[in-house]
């Protein structure tokens, strides 16, 4: 563990490259660009928290967090976050990881969408879910470093990147829209879906077959 202090700096070592690798194999232009955007916007609101956290981790988190949207890595029944934490699982597995950082990784990017529970979970659960929160959503865009941001952007660019990452986005769970339900992916389905409605947790409490007590 050690407190990040390099702006730009992807790590280099093995894991990290071979995790990079399998990025650039599977993933696109746009979600390449966009998953090394995540970790170094992360890894500097991370610095400037003065967070304790352990980059390689990260980076492996970061790398790994929308392959679950690609065909090698998307299950049929899964939602798409917990594919991406099941490839990073056996990706660290393989590398003889300890089981309390598997565990890290797979719950960074298991709940890299769900608001409101990251913030309560180590450093790089919580620091994915923010770098993820400020590449797709803007959210913190005016505290970070506007210099820094600018050079982050030039040199991974986000070339169409509004409509195009939402047309990729849905087409990595398009065949499995169920898996959306309760999440804020449901919206996207709604968007491309013609007729999609997501399912009403009050009908299903209201029609639920327990009869309610005299």
């Amino acid at each position: 563990m050690s407190v990040y202090n390099s702006s730009l700096a992807i790590p280099d070592s093995l894991l990290a490259k071979e995790a990079t690798q399998i990025l650039r194999e599977h993933a696109n232009d746009l979600l390449f660009n966009h998953s090394t955007r995540v970790y170094l916007f992360a890894a500097e609101q991370g610095r400037q928290q003065k967070l304790r956290f352990d980059p390689e981790l990260l980076y492996v988190s970061a790398a790994f967090h929308d392959l679950g949207l690609t065909d090698k890595f998307s299950s049929p029944h899964e939602r798409f976050e917990v594919d991406g934490a099941n490839a990073a699982r056996q990706f660290l597995s393989a590398h003889k990881i300890p089981e309390e950082q598997i565990q890290t990784a797979w719950q960074a990017i298991a709940l890299h969408t769900t608001p409101g529970i990251t913030h309560h979970m180590r450093p790089e659960i919580a620091l994915l879910y923010s770098g993820v929160g400020l590449d797709v959503l803007g959210k913190g865009f005016e505290e970070f470093p506007s210099d820094l941001r600018h050079e982050i952007v030039v040199k991974y660019p986000r070339n169409h990147f509004k409509e195009g990452f939402l047309e990729t986005y849905f087409a990595g769970f398009a065949h499995k829209p169920e898996t959306t339900y309760g999440t804020v992916n449901a919206a996207v389905c709604e968007r491309f879906i013609h007729g999609f409605k997501n399912p009403n947790m009050c009908e299903w409490i209201l029609e639920s077959p327990f009869p309610d007590s005299k």
